[in-house]
């Protein structure tokens, strides 16, 4: 009874949670709203869960065509990272679903939880939620991570999310969590990646307002 309640609270423990960078190439760098400031935050995501030796799983929607994972994610990225090639929107695919990083190891406990960044919000990262959460995994959005081509598609995608039970929260937030101590040997490095706040990816602009403006 206990267990349950700890997992709906959605408490993270980086032994058993997995960070999901999904689909951050080259060919949507100018058609992803606020698409460098995603991937500056994602970065501190990346650097945060290596600092407390989580795993990460990476993805690229069909690379031959639209390119790889941008550089200023690979240069952050462990050299052991493995680039799951996919055309299906899910990041749930047989490679990743069947991989260490995924499954139970020796040096990890079973996956229970996923910290999900990436595009779009409302396609891959949403159908990658939904998968995620059919088999019992607990899925943690890092809003200001993800994004798609329109803000109303990023915005009615996050809803959604909510509406599947995803914990919609903020890489801040999510690394905070992971920590969970001062006292965390790693408190000091990951202090100094959040020293800085997040960038503004207009989480919070009013989409009635915009209209307005617009008219």
């Amino acid at each position: 009874m206990a267990s349950s309640a700890i997992r709906s609270l959605g408490r993270l423990n980086p032994t058993t949670t997995a960070l999901f960078v999904c689909d951050m190439q080259e060919a949507f760098k100018k058609s992803i709203q606020y698409f460098p400031e995603i991937v500056t935050n994602t970065v501190r995501m990346v650097e945060a869960a290596k600092l407390l030796q989580m795993r990460i799983v990476v993805t690229e929607q069909y690379p031959k065509g639209l390119g790889h994972t941008v550089d200023e994610l690979k240069s952050a990225m462990p050299e052991s990272t493995t680039y799951f090639d996919k055309t299906l929107f899910s990041m749930c695919i047989p490679t990743v679903m069947d991989s260490s990083c995924y499954s139970s190891t020796a040096s990890s406990e079973k996956l229970t939880d996923v910290v999900l960044t990436g595009i779009e919000s409302h396609v891959c990262v949403l159908q990658t939620t939904l998968d995620l959460i059919e088999k019992d995994i607990n899925v943690h959005i890092a809003a200001d991570c993800v994004s798609s081509r329109s803000l109303i598609d990023r915005k009615f995608g996050l809803d959604r999310l909510m509406q599947t039970g995803a914990f919609i929260s903020t890489s801040e937030s999510l690394i905070l969590q992971l920590c969970k101590d001062a006292k965390h040997p790693a408190f000091r490095s990951l202090q100094k990646l959040i020293l800085n706040p997040t960038l503004d990816t207009a989480l919070l602009s009013n989409i009635e307002d915009m209209r307005v403006k617009k008219d």
